[in-house]
């Protein structure tokens, strides 16, 4: 005769659970050592009888099931466990001597994927998962190696570390035991897998290496049998008598409560092998059609009934492999669901004794009733409040992990028309985060996909982050953000990345963890949650320095204010009041800056300096002086200190300001710092046109002891308070908070352009005075050569300011009026007015053609002069008649209306000059 049986169990953080049973003992099945033949087996470990393949299939199916429900209950993740099945084949052969049995053991063994910490980005805490899979894998190989070597004959000697993990105590005896071996190796023709794949083919070199002598199991029943009694009588007489034999076990300063810890854990070893041969025993004693019959007797099967016409909820897993596993067909009127004592049991966070009713409204539809106040449930995304009647394809959330799809066949077509033909995790977890303010679309660019991605897979981990928080009452909440990277290296990065936001709410201290701190905390948390589950009450009063949710107060970026320097690019200073914007787009409050142009010991250099090109000042030495004068928050619970930090272009280390604004919102900073560039090159240019100074501005934070009134309270009850006076805790996808900064952006420029037309304006002023101060002049060349000169100055020495010219016109105008009065009062006297005469006539002839030749020239020059022209005689006489010109304005922006003419080839007088050359002025 013979008798199959089949076991499955995972091996996941070093520790074997049972997948054929929902009974999970804490810290998982103990490892034991067999006394007689020195294998490792788990004890306890239940050994299910099958009578055909489709049995093992069906067994197969329901270690799947039942790993499922260990990962939706947030026991542990299984996904990345190392899975064992083992299919034990017994024949029974009866001789004159009586019963020989043969045993055969299959093992079936799914290695968890190799965990490299560069490409998963595990920095930081250590991820202990990822490290207990390298550990059993790195273990593993050095068992091959180990066994290769021995096979080889180079290393005889050699000890084979089969004790440094489970996976390899387990695996003893087939690997190096009396077995044969396959292995199979998965590879991958990426070449970014190039050395994962050619170190698994040399792991399976040295695998086929390995040289095992088989030998046949084989052992009479009867010998066996008083072999176990034999056995079971020795240990129970060391139980009794307590002669362990220590001595051996005892290592060189070892106290008495360790010998005595030592001696309670063999005598624990010692009991657990009298009941495992105990019960080979009492198997032998049982025949095998009646084992086999209790076995399908308390087989519970779960199928997915889709093909008929029964309304269930079918389960739905980040593992595609594991959803629509779980099914609890409605075939009630009424089911209740809660985590003890309900038609559905569901263990895990959130879920409440009494959390759901599922009640038939008809033949064909059901509703949905929350339990009692406080049941978290979601449906299709958005939190349910009271009842609703329950759709075809209807996705339902219990709790913070239990996702579960309600199929109804008999009311299908009252479903929504765009839905997917198979309703996934993915499309549920984007659902809902739709409903929290996301906004997922699918014309997104490579960036956005990837964020996406990121949150879509974080969700789920903030839900039972926050939910374990609130059972361990650990005063912390968590939300994603999503932030500029600019904001955060201080430099100009162009992207975004999401942030966990941790929030005390005792104190409303804040950190900001990238996503790879979160999610390798959250499998601390996740441990730590287990062990209180497990009964385990010390987790509560752990030290803070051990406690998961605990992190050293650090300074909190509150904001950056981003200064441009498109000023500096022109050696033109730049002043305002700066934006200081969080991650939000919100203003935090403002930021006095002064930027300037100086020499190397920090003079600030006046307008002489100015270049209509940047690209003057190429290869030249460069100075500039960042001066901070104010700052004002608008937060009060900011008071406590604040920090400001930038970087300028290329430099690593952030220059810091001393702490500010202890006690107040606002302060005057006066702190500044030169910037010497030796040579200015085009990335210079470049920064200065298109890039900015990050400004962060960091709150300082301290550990301050809460209010006794909040610590009365709950997490649970201080975060429904934060969800009041905060609706905008997790931010749209798609979330712009580059407002300010734009508006920043376009000031800068608009001040920019607003100084370059005041220049422009002064030169077109000094070209319309210019010319007023060679029209009777006709030398042309000397003219044209100075008009040039000015037209392209970059500086201001030929460009003499509105107000002095004013002042020079007004003075030589009034002291030629005075000589042309004292000239017509001798006229009067003389006999010599018919020359006046001539004179006066020549000259507006002569006055016109000069005009005309210096328009002439000016058009040469492609200069526009807009206020001068030729104007005749009799407007000119209509200026002359002013009686005083002390009511001229001294300083006018406008060009003056006063025509002066010299009939001399002489250079201009200088400014404010009281001397008078030669000529004939009309007035």
């Amino acid at each position: 005769r013979y008798e199959v049986g089949v076991s499955m169990m995972e091996i996941y953080n070093e520790q074997v659970r049972d997948l054929l049973t929902q009974d999970f003992p804490k810290g998982g099945l103990s490892i034991r050592q067999h006394p007689t033949s020195g294998y490792f087996y788990p004890q306890g470990l239940r050994v299910v009888p099958v009578g055909s393949y489709t049995d093992i299939e069906h067994r197969i199916s329901e270690g799947t099931q039942n790993r499922t429900i260990a990962a939706t209950n947030m026991n542990a993740t299984s996904s990345r466990a190392h899975t064992l099945v083992t299919i034990y084949f017994d024949q029974f052969i009866k001789d004159v001597h009586g019963d020989t049995k043969k045993t055969s053991v299959i093992n079936l063994v799914d290695l968890a994927g190799s965990e490299r910490n560069s490409s998963t980005g595990a920095t930081g805490d250590r991820l202990k998962e990822s490290t207990n899979i390298n550990k059993s894998l790195s273990t593993l190989g050095n068992v091959i190696s180990a066994l290769a070597d021995i096979s080889s004959g180079t290393k005889r000697k050699i000890v084979v570390p089969y004790r440094e993990s489970v996976l390899t105590k387990l695996l003893q005896n087939a690997l190096g035991g009396n077995s044969k071996t396959v292995m199979i190796a998965a590879l991958s023709p990426a070449d970014v897998n190039f050395d994962e794949t050619l170190g698994t083919l040399r792991f399976a070199d040295r695998v086929k290496r390995i040289k095992n002598t088989v030998v046949v199991n084989e052992n009479p029943m009867e010998k066996l049998v008083r072999g176990l009694k034999e056995e079971n009588d020795r240990l129970k007489l060391l139980i009794d008598t307590g002669k362990y034999n220590l001595q051996l076990e005892i290592q060189p300063g070892m106290t008495n409560q360790d010998i005595e810890l030592m001696r309670k854990e063999m005598e624990e070893e010692i009991r657990s092998q009298i009941q495992e041969n105990q019960q080979i025993l009492q198997n032998s004693k049982t025949s095998w059609d009646l084992k086999l019959k209790q076995a399908q007797s308390n087989d519970k099967q779960s199928s997915i009934p889709l093909d008929k016409k029964i309304p269930c909820l079918a389960n739905l897993n980040e593992d595609p492999m594991l959803s629509y596993v779980i099914c609890h067909c409605l075939n009630t009127d009424e089911i209740t669901i809660g985590n003890r004592n309900s038609t559905i049991c569901f263990n895990g966070l959130n879920i409440l004794e009494h959390h759901a009713i599922i009640r038939r409204v008809n033949s064909t539809s059901h509703e949905l009733i929350p339990g009692e106040s406080g049941s978290k449930i979601k449906v299709n995304g958005y939190n349910l409040n009271g009842a609703t009647k329950l759709q075809h394809k209807d996705r339902i959330l219990f709790g913070a992990s239990h996702v579960y799809v309600y199929l109804n066949v008999l009311n299908e077509k009252e479903s929504a028309e765009d839905l997917p033909a198979v309703i996934t995790w993915e499309f549920a977890q984007k659902e809902i985060a739709k409903a929290k303010g996301y906004s997922l679309g699918n014309n997104l660019t490579v960036e956005q996909e990837e964020i996406q991605e990121k949150i879509l897979s974080l969700l789920p981990l903030l839900s039972e982050i926050n939910a374990i928080s609130e059972e361990l009452n650990k005063y912390r909440v968590f939300e994603t953000v999503l932030m500029p990277i600019s904001s955060w290296v201080g430099v100009v990065v162009k992207g975004s990345k999401i942030m966990i936001k941790m929030k005390n709410l005792l104190n409303q201290n804040v950190w900001y963890w990238d996503d790879v701190k979160f999610v390798n905390r959250s499998f601390i948390i996740k441990e730590h949650y287990q062990k209180f589950l497990d009964g385990d009450e010390e987790i509560l009063y752990i030290a803070k320095e051990d406690d998961p949710f605990w992190e050293p107060v650090e300074d909190l970026l509150l904001g950056t204010a981003n200064v441009f320097l498109q000023s500096l690019a022109y050696s033109l200073d730049f002043a305002d009041e700066i934006c200081i914007v969080d991650y939000k787009g919100l203003e935090q409050g403002r930021l006095s800056i002064n930027l300037c142009p100086c020499s190397p010991n920090g003079k600030v250099l006046n307008e002489e300096h100015f270049v209509e090109q940047p690209e003057e000042l190429l290869d030249k030495s460069y100075s500039f002086k960042i001066f901070m004068r104010f700052i004002e928050i608008n937060d009060e619970r900011y008071n406590k200190g604040l920090r400001i930090r930038y970087k300028v272009f290329n430099e690593l280390e952030f220059s810091e300001t001393n702490v500010i604004c202890r006690h107040t919102v606002c302060a005057n900073i006066k702190q500044s710092r030169i910037i010497t560039i030796p040579n200015v090159d085009n990335n210079w240019l470049d920064f200065f046109e298109n890039g900015c100074i990050i400004f962060q501005i960091l709150a300082v934070q301290e550990e301050s002891k809460p209010d006794t009134g909040l610590l009365k309270m709950t997490t649970r009850d201080l975060k429904k308070i934060e969800q009041k006076q905060d609706n905008t805790n997790l931010l749209p996808v798609n979330h712009s908070n580059s407002t300010l900064p734009g508006d920043s952006k376009l000031k800068s420029e608009l001040t920019l352009l607003h100084r370059k037309y005041t220049r422009l304006e002064q030169k077109e002023k000094r070209i319309q005075q210019l010319c007023r101060e060679w029209e009777t002049s006709h030398d042309y060349h000397k003219f044209y050569k100075t008009l040039s000169a000015i037209a392209f100055s970059s500086g201001t020495k030929l460009k003499t300011t509105t107000a002095a010219w004013d002042e020079h016109y007004r003075k030589l105008a009034l002291k030629q009026r005075r000589e042309s009065h004292v000239g017509r009062l001798g006229a009067r006297r003389s006999s010599h007015g018919s020359v006046v005469n001539n004179s006066v006539h020549i000259s507006s002839a002569n006055i016109t053609d000069i005009n005309q030749n210096v328009s002439q020239t000016h058009n040469q020059s492609s200069l526009s002069v807009s206020n001068f022209d030729g104007r005749s005689a009799s407007v000119q006489q209509k200026l002359s008649q002013q009686e005083s010109v002390n009511d001229l304005p001294m300083t006018n922006p406008k060009p003056t209306n006063k025509f002066i003419h010299t009939n001399s080839t002489t250079k201009p007088e200088k400014m404010g000059s009281e001397k008078s050359s030669t000529s004939c002025t009309i007035q």
